[in-house]
């Protein structure tokens, strides 16, 4: 069961990569617009959920002073997700957990360089190198989290058993 699960997340990063790559390929005025509606409801449900009464131009600004650190959140997001599913097909070979994370980390900054060039050649877009550097800190950043969430997850589960033994 678990071979199949790390067969799959293989197939998982395959497909989030297609993902990213078709993200990449929206024109500037169409990613733009994403990224400047999604922040705007951000900053609208966060408004309704602390009672702070905003109007529409205040939403407006807010919006779009946050729009640039909502992109790159969302970049180191992408990455992040990337790395976590290249590590757990890692599974399937026996390597020591700071090996996986680098090398999790290392295809998911590979294939963000290769992003960021393919984005030279989409209209309005830029590759840069400061981009490769967010989406992979995203990417040390998402296998690092995934390994301590995950290592918590199983301290606690054997806890929770030997109590359960002892009983």
């Amino acid at each position: 069961m678990i071979g199949k699960a790390r067969t799959v997340a293989g197939v998982l990063a395959l497909v989030w990569m297609c993902v990213i790559f078709a993200f990449s390929a929206q024109e500037k005025e169409e990613s733009s617009a994403v990224s400047e509606a999604f922040s705007y409801r951000m900053v609208n449900s966060t408004g309704i959920l602390f009672h702070l009464h905003l109007d529409e131009e205040e939403l407006r600004q807010i919006a779009a002073a946050i729009e640039g650190g909502v992109r790159k959140a969302a970049h180191m997001t992408e990455f992040g997700i990337l790395s976590v599913l290249v590590y757990v097909w890692l599974g399937k070979w026996a390597l020591a957990t700071g090996r996986k994370i680098t090398i999790a980390a290392l295809v998911a900054t590979v294939y963000a360089a290769s992003d960021e060039f393919h984005q030279l050649w989409v209209p309005g877009r830029a590759g840069t190198i400061g981009d490769v550097m967010i989406d992979g800190i995203g990417a040390v950043l998402g296998a690092c989290i995934f390994v301590g969430v995950r290592k918590c997850i199983i301290f606690l589960w054997n806890r929770h058993r030997s109590k359960d033994i002892k009983s």
